[in-house]
């Protein structure tokens, strides 16, 4: 069977004028740091974002993004079922104590990951999808490289310590905010408790390794990590009105000073700055047309919100945006495959890109169908 691989363009994450830079370090005992806009992708605050250091369990927002695309296509459900092999029964450190053979809904088995960290549940979910831990660690990698994550080589699924296995908070951000656009992931991510084995003589407490879903107001996800090695870090995301959020530290000394300085990146960004919508999920943006296939025209909705960050005062009446799209589009097209771009300008500058993507596949049209288009454009036009 030959399997076609898309050259996806990678994300690019866009810098917000020096201008606007907080003078302040926001996160002053972090080894690394970055803060971002989950919508726009502009940058706000960074310190030594790039920088290759062990990402421990943070390492799962890869795996929870590569779970949640393949619900997303139809290649998994969440009421499927999950067996424990041996193997990932074995893992140490922070698990949910599955016994080999043990099953499992993928719900229930996104759960122990999302919120108590589960190193068992997270092999146990990468060999249902991969086959193997070893080829979902190479789908991870795959993944990495499409998302333009340059810092960043992963050797297993959970962030246990291995040679060789780094992310950086820039990487870590750009996987952090791919998986928020698979919005179902914060309704794990951002509960504080729930329960495993329910109605069973040994009912599992789940407790959020994220104590900010509870203590900070918008928190609602995504990921702690720790091991000696990389100290305590967190990918953390919150959301007020229309403006969510991502930060990421690594390296912290210790759990209440990483969360300090994530709410400290938090407070700084809701208090200075605004979003301004363009698109809403869903919304029409526009016609693709497609030459010699079997659809000639596709209608394109936004497939997630689109909007740009501005300084609180700044005002956005000047904001205008206007869809590119690529010329003398031929199929076949595959889905997902980049057809053009919105690009969203402030008076004749630009300020913000965002790539448009073919919501599904269009095969190449045969002769008959072509012959009807044409012979039909020729006795019925204007």
């Amino acid at each position: 069977m030959l399997t076609l691989v898309l050259a996806m363009p990678p994300v690019v994450l866009a810098k917000e004028p020096a201008a606007n830079k907080p003078t302040a370090n926001l996160a002053s005992n972090a080894k690394s740091a970055i803060l971002i806009d989950a919508d726009s992708g502009t940058v706000i605050f960074e310190k030594n974002s790039t920088a290759a250091l062990p990402p421990a369990s943070i390492t799962k927002i890869m795996t929870m993004l590569l779970v949640m695309e393949a619900i997303d296509e139809g290649r998994l459900k969440l009421s499927d079922t999950v067996r424990a092999s041996e193997y990932a029964a074995s893992m140490g450190g922070s698990q949910i104590f599955l016994e080999p053979g043990e099953e499992m809904s993928v719900e229930d088995m996104l759960k122990g990951v999302a919120l108590a960290s589960g190193n068992d549940a997270s092999v146990a979910l990468a060999e249902k999808l991969g086959g193997s831990e070893q080829q979902f660690v190479a789908m991870m990698n795959e993944k990495a490289a499409q998302l333009g994550m340059k810092n960043t080589k992963f050797a297993n699924c959970n962030g246990l310590p291995a040679e060789g296995h780094v992310s950086s908070a820039r990487d870590i951000a750009l996987m952090s905010r791919e998986l928020l656009k698979y919005e179902g992931i914060t309704k794990y991510t951002g509960l504080y408790q729930d329960y495993l084995r329910k109605g069973s003589p040994k009912p599992f407490w789940l407790v959020n390794t994220n104590k900010l879903v509870r203590f900070y107001s918008g928190a609602d996800g995504l990921k702690t990590g720790f091991t000696s090695e990389a100290k305590f870090c967190l990918s953390a995301t919150a959301r007020r009105e229309n403006m969510r959020l991502i930060a990421v530290v690594m390296g912290e000394p210790n759990t209440k000073t990483r969360n300090a300085e994530v709410s400290h990146l938090f407070d700084y960004a809701f208090a200075q700055y605004t979003n301004v919508p363009i698109y809403k999920k869903g919304d029409p943006i526009g016609t693709l047309t497609v030459e010699k296939g079997k659809i000639d025209r596709i209608p394109l909705t936004a497939k997630h919100s689109y909007s740009v960050l501005l300084k609180k005062g700044d005002g956005g009446q000047d904001i205008r945006h206007e869809l590119v799209l690529k010329n003398s589009l031929k199929a076949p097209i595959e889905i997902g495959q980049q057809v053009g771009k919105l690009v969203v300008y402030r008076g004749n500058d630009v300020i913000s890109e965002f790539p448009v993507e073919s919501p599904l596949a269009v095969k190449r049209a045969g002769w008959w169908t072509l012959l009807r288009r044409t012979t039909g454009h020729l006795f019925f036009s204007d």
